[in-house]
């Protein structure tokens, strides 16, 4: 009897030290996503209920041939947006901006301009209808605020969801003067110190250069990012899967960030407006979960990014739910990158590549671990 409760004993014991199922390699779905694309490096990392899993593929460099690794720096492109509307939402909660003012209210320069009719919130969410990109004949800040004060929306403030660098960048320019700080030094040694990402930076040191991936155009020639207006504010983060993966953690409540920063994540994650396939929060995007593959695809589509999308105000402003697939994408011409997260499901991927590929791609593929990891 005594050698009979002994074993249970014992088997209660290695039932509490369990280890987890073993999380399989993506090799059946990146590797025929490199050879497509001809993608010379690939970082993916996953969160699953608070374990973390990395897998690296191929090399940082085709000169070098450096191995990527967790601390590999991918230009992380739009994926700083969210970055910036974090940084926004924290100096909202200390009283520093107010999302419901208009812009001009913070830059006196725009007074009198289309800004008066614009809030921060509409720069937050594109819905001031400001366009993608900087025009090419603005190279300067002087040059830049005059752009701003002549631009006109087409259609009426909140109505239309434009994707837009001008809209962020300019909240991002408007956020560093309420901190009374450069932009870069309010992320570099804000957010990111306070968030325990110690290897993201907008400038790259000359220590971290060597860990810097070479980038691919689409004619497989090698390029970086090339600074200019409000590229710091809107794309201009770059990063590794290590970094990344516990900054979806965050989001998800799985990493420990002061009360502050919890307040300005959360409300980044809730609803503002509507705009056909998903709902628009504080640059993330969000869809119901489960969600066809098709609605994921199509709200990621370049048809979303390059034109405009109606869209319905959320007043007030919808709370975060938790069975909804949160996700960012972001490119520049060498780079790009996929970011996801689950609250309900505890599940985060981030998905890095050292050349640019088709946004429906990253969401195929990304759908496709996460469908393994949901099972």
């Amino acid at each position: 009897m005594k050698s009979k409760v002994s074993a249970l004993l014992m088997m209660i014991v290695l039932a509490g030290h369990a280890q987890a199922a073993p999380v399989a390699p993506p090799d059946a779905v990146v590797k025929p996503l490199m050879a497509r694309y001809q993608i010379p490096g690939m970082a993916v990392a996953v969160s699953v209920n608070g374990e973390t899993h990395f897998w690296h593929y191929g090399v940082a460099s085709k000169a070098t041939r450096k191995p990527v690794d967790e601390n590999t720096l991918f230009e992380i492109g739009s994926l700083s947006k969210t970055f910036t509307a974090t940084l926004a939402s924290k100096a909202q909660q200390d009283g520093k901006l107010d999302f419901s003012a208009p812009a001009s209210q913070y830059l006196p320069a725009l007074k009198g301009s289309a800004f008066d009719h614009v809030t921060l919130l509409n720069l937050a969410t594109h819905t001031a209808g400001t366009p993608l990109f900087v025009p090419d004949a603005v190279k300067n800040t002087p040059q830049l605020m005059d752009w701003y004060r002549a631009w006109q929306p087409e259609k009426p403030v909140g109505t239309e969801r434009v994707y837009s660098n001008l809209g962020i960048g300019l909240l991002g320019m408007i956020t560093a003067k309420a901190l009374d700080k450069p932009f870069s030094e309010a992320m570099e040694q804000g957010l990111l110190r306070d968030f325990g990402m110690t290897h993201t930076f907008i400038n790259v040191p000359d220590a971290a250069m060597g860990d810097y991936a070479q980038g691919y155009n689409k004619d497989d020639k090698p390029v970086r990012v090339t600074p200019g207006p409000l590229d710091a504010e809107s794309y201009g983060l770059k990063s590794g899967s290590a970094d990344l993966l516990r900054y979806l953690q965050i989001q998800l409540g799985e990493q420990e960030v002061a009360p502050g920063w919890r307040q300005a994540i959360n409300a980044t994650h809730n609803g503002y407006y509507r705009s056909g396939e998903f709902t628009q929060g504080l640059m993330w995007e969000y869809y119901p979960w489960p969600s066809p593959l098709s609605r994921l695809v199509e709200g990621n589509s370049s048809q979303r990014i390059m034109k405009g999308t109606a869209t319905t105000a959320i007043v007030p402003p919808q709370p975060a739910p938790q069975a909804a697939w949160y996700n960012k994408t972001g490119s520049t011409n060498g780079f790009s990158t996929y970011a996801v997260f689950i609250p309900e499901k505890r599940i985060a991927l981030i998905m890095l590549a050292n050349k640019w590929f088709p946004n429906d791609d990253r969401v195929k593929a990304a759908y496709a671990i996460i469908q393994e990891l949901d099972k």
